[in-house]
């Protein structure tokens, strides 16, 4: 795993050890900023169930100014903790430990976000709630992606479905203005 693009191209990410965690692909990732790349440069990034980091990590490579990670497995914390280490990020990349639906229930510290990324287990059930609290998360004008099974049907929010769908194997990419 490595940040594809930026200030911190080739810089390699760790990966986790464990079964139960499916990192975004390098390849995915490269997808989602090819169709984000004007949006990014500025923007204030969510990543929820950030597992590694590496989504914000690349948001913050490519010249966002924040990331807040989601994160409740503590594990994936610490990886994400190593892997904002190595791209020096330290400053710029927050961590915020606990379950995505708690915390997205609230107002998360840095917000609101022009770029809301979802990326629960591709299993969860309620997915609908938690795309609807992540798109509460979004300022005026920002996009929610989520990454999910390409074989199950994204949901809408509030009647809306999502205006574009990428289909890259086993994942997609669904995005929601």
């Amino acid at each position: 795993m490595r940040i594809i693009a930026g200030a911190h191209k080739g810089r390699t990410l760790k990966a986790p050890t464990w079964a139960g965690l499916r990192p975004t692909s390098d390849k995915l990732r490269e997808t989602l900023f090819n169709i984000l790349a004007p949006r990014v440069p500025g923007a204030r990034v969510l990543d929820v169930y950030a597992g590694t980091g590496a989504v914000a990590l690349e948001a913050l490579s490519r010249g966002a100014d924040l990331a807040v990670c989601i994160e409740q497995d503590r594990r994936a914390r610490a990886l994400i903790e190593e892997n904002r280490a190595r791209a020096g990020e330290q400053a710029r990349c927050m961590i915020v430990a606990g379950d995505a639906r708690r915390a997205l229930a609230s107002p998360i510290p840095g917000g609101p976000f022009d770029i809301v990324f979802l990326d629960p287990p591709y299993d969860a059930e309620g997915l609908d709630e938690v795309v609807k609290a992540g798109a509460a998360q979004r300022a005026e004008g920002g996009v929610l992606v989520l990454e999910h099974a390409s074989r199950r049907s994204p949901p809408a929010i509030d009647g809306t479905a999502p205006s574009r769908t990428v289909r890259a194997g086993d994942s997609a990419l669904s995005f929601y203005p």
